[in-house]
């Protein structure tokens, strides 16, 4: 049955994906988004793209990875500093008040040590179809980041995935709350 409406999901974003040129894969929780999915149980991940591309994960350019707690600190220190994305309503596009986040979040990125990596998810208010609020979701994080990479990030240390609704921060039925959920938030991994 999960399978069956993992399929279902997968052929609807691609229907609906429009104009994207990249192909989302619909993957289990478990495996690519360490069991932080929404209630659904299950992310859009651009682990696979078309055309045989690889999935984008960061590895660093250098130096040796962090063991024990430094690492974990390092990490924690890197996630706090880093900022959320917000989107207008049925949008992808960043916002011209969103490009100093961006820029703040790409020079952190860059002081970050290169062999940690970062994690986009993509984030849609309750508004629309769960099918379309996933591929909303991922150009979100598609589009955050193409900005990163203008900004000087290595595009192989950004991973993305798309909750689409099923991710909220807020659960009021208010404008207000709905402006919140329409993000992108960034994650550092190992």
């Amino acid at each position: 049955m999960k399978k069956t409406l993992l399929s279902s999901m997968a052929v609807a974003v691609l229907l609906l994906s429009g104009c994207s040129s990249t192909e989302p894969v619909v993957t289990d929780d478990q495996t690519m988004n360490g069991g932080n999915a929404g209630a659904n149980g299950a992310g859009m991940s651009s682990g696979e793209l078309a055309g045989g591309e690889e999935a984008t994960t960061i590895e660093g350019e250098g130096g040796a990875s962090g063991e024990g707690m430094g690492a974990e600190n390092s990490m924690m220190a890197v996630q706090s500093k880093l900022q959320t994305v917000y989107f207008n309503f049925d949008q992808y596009s960043i916002r011209p008040d969103q490009q100093t986040v961006i820029s703040t979040d790409a020079e952190v990125a860059k002081a970050a040590p290169a062999e940690l990596k970062v994690k986009l998810e993509g984030n849609c208010d309750e508004w629309g179809s769960d099918e379309y609020n996933f591929a909303l979701g991922l150009k979100r994080a598609k589009a955050v980041k193409e900005a990163l990479v203008a900004e000087g990030i290595d595009a192989n240390r950004i991973t993305m995935v798309s909750y689409g609704e099923s991710n909220p921060v807020c659960t009021d039925h208010t404008k207000e709350c709905w402006a919140k959920n329409r993000r992108v938030d960034f994650k550092v991994l190992p």
